[in-house]
């Protein structure tokens, strides 16, 4: 920031003169952009505003109206203020015009009782200016650079408005046209403060032009977008007038977003990283208090508090794509499944909670029952989204500190269906059943240990001879040891799958017409099952 005519005033080469302010002391605010020495009464067509004006007023005229014209054409030009060095032509003090207008037109004006070289003030005003333009040119660049970087980098607003904020020490908001937060920094403030009925305050700041400073919110407020495709607005919350620094660094991340925005077309929405980032900040316990997080989601439009809570995961199920055709149909279901919340009239958190899962985290409406909301959902889920996928569901909870409990059953869930999916809506826990039991134990190394003992020989078998017994006997266990059945299903005569199942028996040491034999290694194959895909 340019000096004061207060901080020249407080220089050492000034304070040797024993400057006195005789007017405009209400304006010692006024900034300084250079001090310049004139002996001339015509001197104020020379000048660009802010000036500092240093005067003997040896060759100033000596009629009263002429004096006040002076000091008027410099108030007129900008001139930032007059310093008359007394002695040489005004003895002890000034004429009363001069002091008289200078107040009228709110221009500083100070008297030198000494004198002064007026050369040492120039010398120690120019050379703090020129340092803080340095200093401001320094800053820019680092702003240029690292903005560059996260352009770049194709940096997410988060990481965005974390820079601004470390730049800025102040706490920094992205919101979109609709006034709903999509990305925030308290910059360790009260969150909740922050954000509290923030819709209703947001819309109530009207800005003119790209970059506006409201006076009574004390927000800085950036236009996001290129022209005519404007899509959001920057906030810094400053606690007085912003600086031009604090101008530069808005509109700088301002468009770092805009080009983020036009890099990110075949990418989620940000709508949609708003809501995943809120997601796994509940899910990893980023915030400090479960508020904060109900204050998050509530900026972008989704109450949370006082409601059920469900979660619910959503995922693919694989046709064969690359992974990029993976990843496009992730961003498309999560966009489908935000859409159809909306239709459903159900708000809700959708984002994606990694590259193969869309998280959903569902307040329920009072008086809505969760089989109901999830049936809804479904429907017009799977009417406008014609890719296969299976929807899983974990357990209605009271409050955000049990979310995390549910997403993990939800989780679960859908990790199981997505293997064997039939065509259910909608799954959770219970529809599981058995294969839902031995995925949830695939950890624990006794059930790793039991399908080890029942199928360790036929493994090792096959291994060996590149044979697929293994696969003879899930298909004869499938179904329900029809023998007829499982050769039809296996593409083999009766003769050739009996004889694949008494080299079974001798493998296994087992009667494959026992029942409890057959109950074991039903178990210890669906085991296996859940082992080889949690490695894939």
């Amino acid at each position: 920031m340019l000096p004061t005519v207060a901080d020249v005033l407080s220089l050492d080469a000034v304070r040797r003169g024993n400057p006195r302010v005789v007017a405009g002391a209400d304006r010692l605010d006024t900034r300084v952009r250079w001090v310049h020495v004139g002996e001339i009464s015509d001197l104020a067509h020379l000048l660009r505003g802010g000036e500092l004006v240093l005067t003997t007023g040896v060759a100033l005229p000596s009629e009263p109206d002429k004096l006040s014209e002076y000091v008027a054409d410099l108030a007129e030009v900008g001139a930032s203020g007059l310093v008359v060095e007394l002695g040489r032509r005004f003895v002890g003090e000034l004429p009363a015009p001069v002091v008289k207008t200078a107040e009228e037109h709110g221009l500083p004006l100070v008297t030198l009782a000494r004198e002064t070289p007026f050369v040492q003030i120039t010398e120690s005003v120019h050379a703090r200016i020129i340092d803080i333009q340095l200093q401001e040119l320094r800053a820019s660049e680092q702003l240029h650079e690292v903005f560059t970087e996260l352009s770049v980098e194709g940096a997410s607003p988060v990481d965005v408005l974390g820079q601004v904020t470390r730049f800025s020490g102040r706490p920094s908001l992205l919101e979109n046209l609709a006034h709903q937060v999509l990305a925030f920094d308290a910059a360790g403030q009260d969150t909740g403060t922050l954000l509290a009925s923030w819709e209703t305050r947001s819309r109530a700041v009207v800005t003119e032009g790209r970059t506006t400073y409201d006076a009574a919110s004390g927000w800085l407020v950036t236009t996001v977008g290129a022209r005519g495709q404007d899509w959001g607005r920057l906030i810094l919350f400053c606690d007085g007038p912003p600086g031009p620094r604090d101008i530069v660094l808005a509109e700088r991340a301002a468009t770092t977003l805009a080009l983020g925005r036009l890099l990110e077309r075949h990418q989620e929405s940000l709508e949609r990283q708003a809501h995943g980032t809120i997601i796994t900040g509940i899910l990893t316990h980023a915030y400090a208090d479960p508020d904060e997080a109900a204050a998050r989601a509530r900026a972008v439009g989704v109450p949370l508090t006082g409601r059920k809570l469900i979660s619910v995961v959503l995922r693919p199920i694989a046709e064969g794509d690359t992974a990029l055709d993976e990843q496009v149909r992730l961003g498309d279901l999560a966009d489908a499944t935000a859409s159809a919340c909306r239709d459903a009239r159900l708000p809700a958190l959708v984002g994606a909670l990694d590259q193969a899962r869309v998280g959903v985290l569902l307040p329920l409406p009072p008086r809505t029952v969760a089989e109901a909301a999830l049936g809804s959902l479904a429907e017009r889920l799977r009417a406008a989204f014609p890719a296969p996928f299976v929807l899983a569901a974990g357990s209605v909870v009271d409050s955000i500190r049990d979310v995390r409990r549910s997403f993990l059953e939800a989780e679960q869930v859908a990790d199981v269906a997505v293997r064997q999916p039939d065509g259910r809506a909608y799954y959770r826990l219970p529809d599981l059943r058995l294969r839902g039991l031995l995925h949830l134990l695939r950890d624990d190394a006794r059930l790793q240990t039991f399908a080890e003992r029942e199928l360790s020989p036929l493994l090792a078998h096959d291994a060996q001879r590149n044979g697929d017994l293994t696969r003879i006997l899930a298909i004869y266990l499938e179904s329900g040891r029809n023998k007829a059945v499982a050769a039809q299903r296996a593409h083999l005569s009766r003769p050739a799958f009996y004889d694949r199942l008494r080299r079974l028996e001798r493998i296994l040491d087992t009667d494959l017409d026992d029942v409890e034999s057959c109950l074991s290694l039903h178990v210890a194959l669906l085991a296996l099952e859940s082992f080889r895909r949690e490695t894939r």
